[in-house]
């Protein structure tokens, strides 16, 4: 390749050395020196190409090779990251739906347990009302019963009080015998 190259290059240098030389004329082998560096000069480029240029060639292949090679892993790299880009976005998506769903349900959790516990409060409270009235009834009966007893006990100390000052002993003896008449009549 190189060669090819060179070579149209080449070929007019060496004709202008060639008729400088004639002058100077000088011969290796006998043939002429101008021969003998063109001679040189092409064999020189040939080892150059398959020396130089075919090796370069095959690693400037590869090198392209490798490259292309990067750009697929790079392309496939993006596209899996554009991948897990809108996996992510719809999980994100999904758990935003599943929050804002758990906040609605805390909500309606919440109230209905606020409603519920009040409706149990207003119970509570009635219940309350209800054996405390029941508790001021029983106290109260209570309180009137021992009202009576005591007001009984104070009638019949009054009474006994007034019936020993007034009943005289005749009187207690009239009693008596009127009690003995009506257990007897009553047996």
């Amino acid at each position: 390749m190189i060669l090819s190259l060179c070579l149209p290059a080449a070929i007019p240098a060496a004709l202008f050395l060639l008729q400088e030389q004639t002058e100077h004329a000088a011969k290796f082998l006998g043939i002429p020196l101008p021969i003998w560096q063109i001679l040189n000069l092409v064999l020189f480029l040939a080892v150059l190409t398959f020396a130089v240029a075919k090796p370069m060639a095959a690693a400037f292949r590869k090198r392209q090779m490798e490259i292309e090679e990067r750009g697929r892993q790079a392309e496939k790299q993006r596209a899996e990251v554009e991948r897990l880009s809108h996996e992510i976005r719809e999980r994100t998506e999904r758990l935003e739906r599943e929050i804002e769903e758990i906040r609605r349900q805390g909500i309606a959790e919440g109230e209905s347990a606020r409603a519920a516990l009040s409706q149990r409060a207003k119970e509570e409270a009635q219940r309350v009302r209800q054996e405390t009235g029941e508790e001021i009834e029983r106290r109260l009966a209570a309180a009137k019963a021992q009202l009576r007893q005591a007001a009984a006990d104070l009638t019949s100390a009054a009474a006994s009080e007034i019936v020993s000052r007034e009943v005289t002993e005749e009187d207690r003896r009239k009693f008596l015998t009127e009690s003995v008449s009506r257990m007897k009549a009553s047996r």
